[in-house]
């Protein structure tokens, strides 16, 4: 058996023992999750804080058995946000899965942020093994793991969604590549789960990248079908039956982006139909203007690294250098384009040229007259984060270097050609060695806990989301007051709303993250009870019999005060009264459609199964 590139082995036979450089993408990214395995948390990074108590608060509504945590209750001081209803859940499930394992919430977030760093390079070595070769497709691996912006985003940022959407990324593009060359159920599915991971992981990286997607496939579609039936040679009596060769070779592609929407379905429908319910308006301008955050050209060739911010001019507390070898590298592709080993390969890579020049200018000052003619643009937020289209662009760039020729050269044993893949991936990883660090630190917060999320909130004034009834964002509140002190909450009814007469008289009888029961005796028609409790649709008011606790009406909800809070109004008698945040169309219609694609997607994959099983027998 062959140590290197498995020439002893035959072609095609699988197994993780025949492919060893596989385990040599996994060693090379250990040294890029260096920091990760020291003891203590990055706390000073930008979104480290945000990143933990994600975490926590989804951990909160896993622990009460909410399987899919849309409403979280304790943010906003505990007046609550449908966080999770608009913001991809993905790296929160994994996180969570490590935290169940016995993983603290730093460490299980630390887990995640090492997994997304190995799978981007698995998945960047899987997309290019075909088109460029195993010793290529290692380069690129090493180069994407290595590509300052993705160490930017772990340490600097510390954006787990957007860390896990840079993971997902070659994944997505080594499906959907399958899809057109070599078409099959295995390439269908693996595209359709890739596309519904990267929805799930980032809707900001996804609605980024998606165009990308498209674009690349109708030139891969059109190369596919000018390689079949030349686009030269069409005649009037040729174009109807192209047209028919296009569509066949579109439905693949086509089937496995319906397949990522529908099983990812359950997150997006509701976040774009519900998604203009919760003010947006102190995510816009000040620390949000994208005026203030264009890359200077001179910058994307610039050392420098730092753990500060961005802002307005070229002094910028952090580096948004592309990569020095990568980038060289990319440079030196266009010496061996034309001995690239197949027409594949060499659309692969003049793909890559157009989007990496097209990311970077979405970035550079130049393009500012795009972002204020197409609002499309603006979704980025920072013209910066186009950086992250560029990075797995950049890759493939860097691993065409060592792309197996159309007629490879006579050589004496594997050396040489393994000899320049370890120098020049050594290289890569030297490079940007110096920006694989983080800086410890301990929490200003104190203990991760409900006292130390109020704290964080306090000082990060972007953390308070509201609704669109809330005209006064809350700066504290007598949650947090409680919280701080370290009480538990036993209700969040507004007792201070309540009469100080005998004409209402309310009792708190029961509450979860998203419910509350309460007792209420009313003198006369003209009362209501207010919960410290955002409203939001899904919110919903039940006037129970107080003997049955069966439903005698639904109650209508109003909102009052500056924070827009709950208000329900109660008819005369004894009643019970039940608050619960239930689902709305756009969520039902959104769990039944990936319910019915999971089903669907499921069922073929047995059909497919007993069919080979029928012909192996």
């Amino acid at each position: 058996m062959a140590v290197w590139g498995g020439r002893a082995v035959k072609r095609g036979r699988i197994g993780l023992a025949v492919d060893i450089y596989i385990l040599l993408v996994a060693l090379a990214g250990l040294f890029a999750i260096g920091p990760l395995l020291l003891p203590g948390y990055f706390w000073g990074a930008h979104d480290a804080r945000h990143s933990v108590y994600f975490l926590f608060e989804f951990d909160r509504s896993i622990q009460e058995g909410i399987l899919y945590p849309r409403w979280s209750p304790d943010f906003a001081f505990g007046y609550g946000y449908p966080f999770f209803n608009i913001y991809a859940p993905l790296a929160f499930y994994v996180g969570e899965g490590f935290h169940l394992l016995g993983l603290g919430f730093e460490d299980a977030v630390k887990a995640v942020f090492g997994l997304a760093l190995m799978l981007s390079g698995l998945g960047m070595y899987g997309f290019l093994r075909r088109p460029l070769g195993r010793r290529g497709a290692l380069l690129a691996a090493v180069a994407y793991m290595y590509v300052p912006y993705h160490l930017f985003d772990m340490y600097v940022r510390a954006a787990l969604a957007e860390s896990v959407a840079l993971a997902v990324i070659p994944w997505v593009l080594w499906g959907f590549h399958e899809t057109v060359w070599r078409p099959r159920f295995a390439s269908v599915a693996g595209a359709g789960l890739a596309y519904a991971a990267l929805m799930l992981s980032s809707n900001l990286i996804t609605l980024l990248f998606t165009p990308l997607l498209v674009v690349y496939l109708a030139v891969m579609v059109i190369s596919r079908l000018n390689d079949e039936q030349p686009l030269r040679g069409l005649s009037k009596e040729s174009i109807l039956p192209a047209c028919g060769h296009l569509l066949h070779r579109a439905i693949p592609p086509l089937i496995a982006l319906c397949i990522g929407l529908g099983l990812s379905a359950i997150f997006w429908i509701p976040a774009v139909l519900e998604n203009r319910y919760v003010r947006a308006d102190q995510w816009l301008g000040g620390s949000y203007d994208y005026h203030d955050d264009f890359v200077y050209f001179f910058q994307l060739f610039s050392p420098f690294w730092g753990f500060g911010v961005s802002g307005a001019g070229p002094e910028d507390g952090v580096g948004f250098q592309l990569g020095a070898a990568p980038l060289a590298l990319a440079f030196l592709s266009p010496l061996i384009w034309r001995r690239l080993r197949s027409p594949e390969a060499r659309r692969l890579w003049a793909f890559a040229w157009v989007g990496l020049v097209g990311a970077v200018f979405m970035a550079l000052p130049p393009a500012v007259a795009v972002w204020e003619r197409v609002s499309f643009t603006r979704y980025a937020q920072f013209p910066w984060r186009y950086f992250s289209l560029a990075a797995p662009l950049l890759a493939v760039l860097a691993g065409t270097v060592l792309a197996e020729p159309e007629e490879p050269a006579e050589e004496k044993g594997p050396w040489p050609r393994e000899l320049a893949m370890v120098l020049l991936a050594g290289l890569v990883i030297w490079g940007s060695y110096p920006y694989v660090r983080a800086e410890i630190r301990e929490p200003k917060e104190g203990p991760v806990s409900l006292a130390g999320l109020m704290r964080f909130q306090r000082t990060a004034n972007e953390m308070t989301g509201s609704t669109i009834w809330t005209k006064e964002i809350p700066q504290w509140s007598p949650m947090a007051d409680l919280f701080v002190n370290g009480q538990d909450i036993t209700t969040r009814v507004d007792y201070s709303w309540v009469p100080q007469n005998e004409i209402l008289a309310v009792d708190a009888r029961g509450m979860t993250s998203i419910s509350e029961k309460v007792w209420v005796w009313a003198a006369d028609d003209q009362q209501s009870v207010r919960f410290y409790r955002f409203y939001y649709p899904g919110w919903k008011a039940y006037i129970l019999d107080e003997q049955t606790e069966k439903v005698i009406a639904e109650a209508p909800i109003y909102t009052t005060g500056p924070q827009g809070l709950i208000t329900v109004p109660v008819p005369q008698g004894r009643h019970l009264l039940l608050l619960r945040f239930e689902d709305t169309p756009p969520r039902r219609v959104g769990q039944a459609l990936s319910a019915v694609t999971l089903a669907g997607l499921a069922l073929a994959a047995l059909a497919r199964w007993r069919l080979m099983r029928g012909r192996a027998g």
